[in-house]
C-alpha cells in the first residue's frame, strides 16, 4: 500500500541544506523583468547584460525632448498674410459709425486754455468773436483776429470769418475722405472740433473759464480764469487770473447775472376796498375845523378765518406825527395772526414818507400812507423795507381799487375811429389895411 500523498504537488520537496539558490533562478524582485524562470541559469543571467535593444528604443525619445521642436525641421520663410478684407470692411464701418456720432457733437470754442461748447454753430466766426470780446478783450479788434478749425488732427484756416459759419466748416471737414482716414488711425474715437481764434498777443489764461463767487477767497481758490465777486460797496468786481498776476476791477457791463428789480409779490389777497374805506373814514375823523391830525392803524391777516381786519392801538397824535403804543397788542399770537401792513395818514398834506417815517419803519414789511384826505379820492403811497433799503411799490399790488367788473356787452357799444386831420385853411388874402380897419370898426 502506497504512502498517502501530501497535497497535489507531484514533486518531492527539496531541503534547504542541499543549497538550492532561489535568487539565481528567479532573480531579485526589484530588478528589471527577467526571462523564463525555468530556463537554464546561464540563459537567465544573460537577460540583464544585454541592454542594447532597450537603449535603441529610449534614445530617440530622449533626443526629441531635449531639442527645440523646430530645430530638426528647416521651414521656408513665411510670407506676410494678405490684408483681411473682412477686417478692412469692419474698420471702414467703425469709422463711418464714429463719424455719424460726431455729427451731433457741437464744436468747442478754445482760447487761452478756455473750452466752451458753442450752442449756436450757425453763427459766423465774426459773430462768435463779437460775443466773446466781452470776456476776452484781445478779441475786440476783428482785423487782428484770424480763425482756424482743428478736428481729429486736421487743421483748416478760415479765409472769410464774416461770411463763413462755424457749422459749415465743421461739416466740410466731416464730409472729406481725409477725415474718414484720420478716424481710422486715431485712438480718440470722440474727437472735438475746436474753433480757435488767433490774435497778435501773447497773454495766456489758465485751463478754466468764468464763475460767480460769494467771496474773493472762494474766487482765488477756484480754477476759473474769470471770476465775478460782489463787494460790500454794492458793486460787482471782476477778477482775472493771468500769468502776469491777478487783476481786479469793477465790472461796468454786468451781463452774467439775471435782472433783479426791487418789489413785492404778495402771498395774500388784496386788502379789500371795504376795509380801506373804513380806515379812510377813521383818518378823516381827525380832520376838523379846529385842526388836522394824523392817525395810525395796522392791518392784520387772520390765518384761521382767512380775512383781513384793522387794529387801532393806543396813540397820541398831532398834525405832524403819531406816537403809538404797540405793547399789549391782543393779536401778538403769530401762530394765528400776521401783521400785514402799517398805515398812517398825512391829513390834507401830500402822501409821502417823512424822515421820521424812515426811522420808525425799519422792520421788513409793507407800509402805506394816505394824504389829501380833504379830497374825494385821497392819495396813496406804498413801499416796502427789505434788508436795509426802502423800495416804492404800486399800491394796486396790495389794495383793491375802485374798479369793479362790468358787463362785457358794454364793450360792443363802443367803436374806435382814427382822428380826422384838420382841414387846411386858405390864407387870408386881405391886406393889412383891411384887417386893421375891420378890427377898429
Amino acid at each position: 500500500m502506497s504512502e498517502p500523498s501530501n497535497g497535489a504537488w507531484p514533486f518531492q520537496e527539496i531541503p534547504e541544506e542541499e543549497g538550492l539558490d532561489i535568487s539565481a533562478i528567479f532573480g531579485n524582485s526589484s530588478a528589471a523583468p527577467q526571462g523564463d524562470p525555468f530556463a537554464p541559469p546561464a540563459a537567465a543571467q544573460s537577460v540583464p547584460s544585454s541592454p542594447t535593444p532597450v537603449a535603441q528604443e529610449i534614445t530617440p525619445a530622449v533626443a526629441a525632448t531635449s531639442q527645440p521642436t523646430t530645430a530638426p525641421i528647416a521651414k521656408a520663410p513665411v510670407e506676410a498674410p494678405a490684408e483681411n478684407p473682412i477686417a478692412a470692411a469692419f474698420e471702414q464701418k467703425t469709422a463711418e459709425n464714429t463719424k455719424k456720432g460726431l455729427l451731433e457733437k457741437p464744436p468747442v470754442f478754445y482760447h487761452k486754455g478756455v473750452k466752451e461748447k458753442i450752442d449756436d454753430p450757425s453763427m459766423t466766426f465774426e459773430e462768435l468773436r463779437i460775443r466773446k470780446s466781452d470776456d476776452f478783450t484781445d478779441l475786440e479788434e476783428g482785423k487782428r483776429v484770424s480763425w482756424s478749425v482743428e478736428y481729429c488732427g486736421i487743421r483748416k484756416e478760415v479765409k472769410d470769418p464774416k461770411g463763413t459759419t462755424i457749422i459749415s466748416m465743421k461739416e466740410m471737414i466731416e464730409r472729406s475722405r481725409e477725415f474718414l482716414d484720420a478716424l481710422k488711425k486715431t485712438k480718440d474715437k470722440a474727437p472735438c472740433c475746436y474753433v480757435k481764434p488767433k490774435v497778435e498777443m501773447k497773454t495766456k489764461g489758465n485751463a478754466a473759464y468764468k464763475g460767480k463767487f460769494g467771496t474773493l477767497e472762494e474766487a482765488r481758490t477756484s480754477d476759473k480764469v474769470i471770476c465775478l465777486i460782489p463787494s460790500n460797496d454794492g458793486r460787482i468786481y471782476e477778477l482775472r487770473k493771468m500769468e502776469q498776476g491777478e487783476f481786479i476791477a469793477p465790472k461796468k457791463n454786468v451781463v452774467d447775472f439775471s435782472e433783479v428789480r426791487a418789489g413785492f409779490s404778495p402771498a395774500l389777497p388784496k386788502i379789500p376796498a371795504e376795509l380801506m374805506g373804513q380806515i379812510i373814514a377813521f383818518f378823516r375823523a381827525f380832520m376838523t375845523d379846529h385842526g388836522e391830525n394824523e392817525a395810525f392803524a395796522q392791518i392784520y391777516w387772520d390765518k384761521a378765518e382767512k380775512r383781513f381786519f384793522a387794529y387801532v392801538p393806543k396813540q397820541s397824535v398831532c398834525k405832524e406825527e403819531v406816537e403809538a403804543d404797540l405793547h399789549d397788542c391782543p393779536y401778538d399770537d403769530e401762530e394765528r395772526y400776521l401783521c400785514y401792513a402799517d398805515i398812517h395818514s398825512h391829513n390834507s398834506m401830500d402822501a409821502f414818507f417823512s424822515g421820521k417815517d424812515d426811522q420808525d419803519e425799519r422792520s421788513t414789511g409793507l407800509y402805506l400812507v394816505l394824504g389829501k384826505l380833504d379830497k374825494f379820492y385821497p392819495d396813496v403811497k406804498a413801499r416796502i423795507f427789505c434788508g436795509d433799503s426802502f423800495a416804492s411799490i404800486d399800491p394796486n399790488i396790495v389794495m383793491e381799487g375802485l374798479e369793479q367788473p362790468f358787463p362785457k356787452e358794454w364793450l360792443t357799444q363802443v367803436s374806435i375811429r382814427s382822428r380826422k386831420p384838420e382841414r387846411f385853411k386858405k390864407p387870408d388874402k386881405r391886406s393889412f389895411r383891411d384887417l386893421l380897419e375891420e378890427a377898429f370898426l
